[in-house]
């Protein structure tokens, strides 16, 4: 498995081993990211939430539509190696996937209705006639660190929100379960926007 930084699936030098808790063999193993790795990918990143910062709200409901058909897609596949390398069933594996698809689906539905709102201020003494607005605007940068516990939904419930309100995503996934979070980033990256490092 690879870690994506600044665009490209890389290798480091140093590797983490992932095991199945239920024998301990080697799974895979993710590059470790170094310091570099990491402030390549941030500054990759900054650069990538002004790319994002102009996408329409359409735009990234059509990323993240693609990115929850592609997890059904390969469902089976994507709950074996939940299932290899966090140690839950195969019956509760395919649930978590059902679920972060779930979540990929609602981020995009999201993405389209995220906008502004009119509030009357006519609500204090001297204020009649007025109204006020609230603007959504993307924050930038997110950096999302993900648990072991549920590490396919856990990361969507990430990504998603971070994609769908034009931010681009750093993803540090858990070490015990890197391989869903690598998954599940496949399937919703564009080279600017979003990054994956584990540490």
């Amino acid at each position: 498995m690879k870690m994506l930084i600044a665009g490209e699936w890389i290798d480091a030098s140093d590797a983490i081993e992932v095991r199945n808790p239920y024998d301990n063999s080697v799974v895979d193993t993710v590059p470790k990211a170094d310091d570099a790795a990491i402030a390549k990918s941030l500054d990759f990143a900054v650069e990538g939430a002004k790319v994002m910062r102009k996408t329409s709200g359409y735009e990234r409901y059509e990323w993240l539509m693609k990115a929850a058909h592609l997890m059904g897609e390969r469902k089976e596949d994507l709950a074996r190696t939940l299932t290899m390398e966090e140690g839950k069933t195969l019956t509760e594996s395919r649930g978590e996937i059902d679920r972060s698809i779930q979540t990929m689906i609602g981020s995009a539905e999201e993405a389209k209705r995220l906008g502004a709102e009119v509030v009357p201020l006519d609500g204090a003494p001297g204020s009649g006639n007025r109204i006020g607005f609230t603007m959504r605007v993307p924050c930038g940068v997110v950096v999302a660190i993900s648990p072991f516990n549920f590490p396919m939904n856990l990361v969507c419930h990430k990504v998603g929100p971070g994609l769908a309100a034009g931010n681009s995503v750093l993803l540090k996934p858990a070490t015990d379960t890197p391989l869903s979070a690598s998954s599940s980033v496949r399937f919703c990256s564009r080279p600017a926007y979003l990054q994956l490092a584990s540490r």
